[in-house]
């Protein structure tokens, strides 16, 4: 009688047997505790609010509740598309986005190449200490070190200028000076933190094609662009797809702060119509279909994105 056949061994690219998946998670299940905190943040206030979005197709009534609540469905939807404000909050939106994309995303990739190139270690230690702090302040502390500064009142950057022989700026009150007092504030606190990703690109870099590259000839700024922007290409591409899909989620708090009665023609964003239209108008529905907008044109911006990179060769996000 011919004797059974072995089993099949697995194959590569087949699932892992589950002991060998148990082993894996036993031998790294510090890093996978370690995970769980940013696990939870994202269930908690992440995902599961996703389920409030169904109120943007109802006329939501708190003490009727969203079972009990009217539907209405795409009339929030029609009504904010043929607004008159919908247009300027667009292009207030993508103006400032575009702004960001141009001047304060390449900012982390500039420092975080020039401290590379650092080769005294105490120096650089506390150079990345000083442009990291500003990232712990609150915009709230942020805006009020710049109203400081720039205000026309004794403000130290219009005393400089009235010194100098000319007449003070209303940085805070001028609606041309809003966006690069915004864009300017942006790169100031998180520029020295967005270093952080790309430093960490750029260890993986291996050493011996500097070593290879000097006995060739080539000067730091060569091998800057032929070695270490090469080597962190993925990652500044990952970054970029990322910062696609906030490209209409600039958030509500810091254009809150900065903007006032006579900059809001340039300053007033999807997010900041938000939270005029729920919490202080209470069309709690109305504002859920602007939220449900900018969520959507983020998630498309995402897939574009990623679906161009790889057209280019690159892994993209997913």
């Amino acid at each position: 009688m011919a004797a059974a056949p072995p089993r099949a061994a697995v194959r590569a690219g087949d699932p892992a047997p589950p002991r060998k998946r148990r082993s894996a998670l036993g031998k790294h299940r510090a890093l996978y505790l370690m995970a769980v905190p940013g696990i939870l943040y994202f269930l908690v206030f992440k995902y599961a609010p996703m389920g409030g979005l169904v109120i943007a197709f109802q006329d939501y009534l708190p003490f009727l509740g969203i079972g009990g609540s009217p539907w209405v469905g795409f009339d929030h939807f029609v009504r904010f598309f043929t607004e008159t404000t919908f247009l300027q909050l667009l292009g207030n939106t993508v103006a400032v986005s575009l702004l960001l994309l141009v001047f304060a995303f390449p900012v982390p990739i500039i420092l975080a190449l020039l401290l590379n190139e650092v080769r005294t270690r105490s120096f650089k230690r506390s150079v990345q200490t000083v442009i990291y702090l500003p990232h712990f302040m609150s915009w709230v502390i942020v805006v009020s070190i710049f109203y400081v500064l720039l205000s026309t009142d004794g403000g130290a950057v219009n005393n400089l200028i009235v010194e100098a022989g000319g007449q003070p700026i209303p940085f805070l009150t001028d609606p041309d000076w809003l966006r690069p007092m915004y864009v300017f504030q942006e790169i100031w606190k998180g520029a020295g933190w967005g270093t952080i990703v790309y430093l960490a690109a750029m260890t993986a870099v291996d050493m011996q094609l500097y070593e290879a590259s000097e006995l060739d000839g080539a000067g730091r700024l060569r091998q800057t662009w032929h070695i270490t922007l090469p080597a962190i290409r993925p990652t500044i591409i990952v970054m970029f797809i990322l910062a696609i899909g906030d490209f209409l989620e600039l958030g509500f708090e810091h254009m809150f702060l900065v903007m006032n009665s006579l900059n809001r023609e340039v300053g007033e964003i999807f997010d900041t119509y938000v939270f005029t239209a729920g919490i202080q108008n209470g069309q709690l529905s109305y504002a859920a279909a602007v939220g449900f907008f900018k969520g959507l044109v983020g998630l498309l911006l995402v897939i574009m994105a990623n679906r161009l990179a790889k057209k280019f060769g690159e892994e993209g996000v997913y």
